[in-house]
């Protein structure tokens, strides 16, 4: 099968592990890497042996450049992916799709018009842990799933992180930064979600940044920080969410538990693609530990991409899909919404739950 050639838009933080990974799959070349800062680039490029270093425009150019894989701050992710549709390109994006709705809907509708492909993180669900609970699930092993909870509880990260100011900024906060991973778990456990209850909060209007180069530097906190709600499936399950940069103390709450009417399954970090995959039925005392089925048990952001570039060759549909994504985003807004508002919001989006992982492959090929 012919490689489909890649290039990536983006050389933070998070593009190295995508750099990385991307290589391991038989299906993907990368050919090229840009970013605003070329310097960042060429060292990406050098580190991890890929052969071109583009501005965006000639990256964009490139003929042979199948998908772009767009890892630039959300507040470029719609526009970088709509220049990169209009070119031509197939599109892979970091999380979120876009910041707004209205900007998500113009990138599943251009890329409908051009007959491209969008896909978008998180890609994590398609990891060991949540494809072993989804089959737990999908087995009937805890009955009928009935309710859901989920937390994602935090002090933020301007005490780590080098450039922290866009987690405070417009498309950021705990429900945007962290919601995708917990949403699009919900999502592949459970299916789409029909309508959504929330309320917000914001402990502090400005932070101090305490890691190294910005040290003491203040950042102005413009949204919420501390998000809760509820969420009812099609499938009419109730879940609990709570996504929090306001916890300074610590917690012990679990990441995902999942209730169903013959016991409850311990659902790992949907930020991993690994963990630890437990259930306790009616009338048990011990915890059972599910082993994780064969596959992808460690950091492999890139197979997301990896499954889009096969889909482009074999015709199927991809898994981290941009309608998925979508879904996933018009929920988080629907958190802020239902909060501002005072009512419960209705979800107008849908998607199809992902498929599971083939079992039958060798790690990195996907080609079912």
């Amino acid at each position: 099968m012919n490689k489909v050639k890649a290039g990536i838009i983006g050389c933070g933080k998070i593009s190295g592990i995508y750099m990385e990974n991307c290589q391991k799959f038989d299906i993907l070349e990368l050919k090229a890497c840009s970013d605003i800062d070329r310097s960042r680039a060429e060292e990406q490029a050098a580190h991890y042996g890929i052969p071109h270093v583009y501005t965006t425009e000639e990256l964009l150019a490139d003929p042979e450049i199948e998908i772009v894989i767009n890892l630039t701050i959300p507040a470029l992710h719609a526009k970088i992916t709509l220049d990169a549709l209009q070119a031509g390109k197939h599109v892979y994006v970091e999380k979120p799709l876009a910041v707004t709705r209205e900007e998500g809907l113009v990138v599943l509708e251009t890329a409908r018009e051009k007959g491209l492909l969008v896909g978008c993180a998180p890609e994590t669900f398609l990891g060991a842990g949540i494809q072993t609970a989804l089959k737990l699930v999908r087995d009937g092993k805890i009955g009928t799933p009935i309710a859901a909870t989920a937390f994602m509880m935090s002090r933020g990260h301007e005490f780590w992180h080098p450039d922290p100011e866009f987690y405070y900024a417009a498309g950021g906060g705990p429900m945007f930064d962290m919601g995708p991973y917990y949403l699009t778990a919900l999502v592949q456990l459970l299916g789409p979600i029909r309508s959504v209850s929330g309320m917000t909060g914001k402990a502090l209007t400005e932070r101090t940044i305490t890691s190294e180069k910005k040290y003491g530097q203040k950042i102005q906190v413009d949204i919420p920080t501390h998000v809760a709600g509820l969420l009812r499936f099609d499938n009419g399950a109730i879940g609990t969410l709570i996504t929090s940069f306001d916890v300074f103390g610590g917690s012990t709450l679990p990441n995902i538990e999942i209730y169903g009417t013959q016991g409850t399954m311990l659902v790992p970090d949907p930020n991993t693609f690994g963990g630890s995959v437990k259930y306790r039925l009616t009338g048990e005392s011990e915890w059972t530990e599910e082993p994780l089925l064969p596959g992808y048990d460690q950091n492999t952001r890139g197979i997301g991409p990896a499954d889009m570039a096969y889909a482009i060759r074999n015709g199927r549909s991809h898994r981290a899909s941009g309608e998925l994504a979508y879904h996933v985003l018009e929920a988080m807004w629907a958190f802020h919404d239902s909060s501002d508002s005072g009512k419960q919001y209705e979800m107008k989006s849908t998607c199809e739950m992902p498929a599971p992982l083939p079992l039958d492959l060798p790690l990195y090929t996907l080609d079912q």
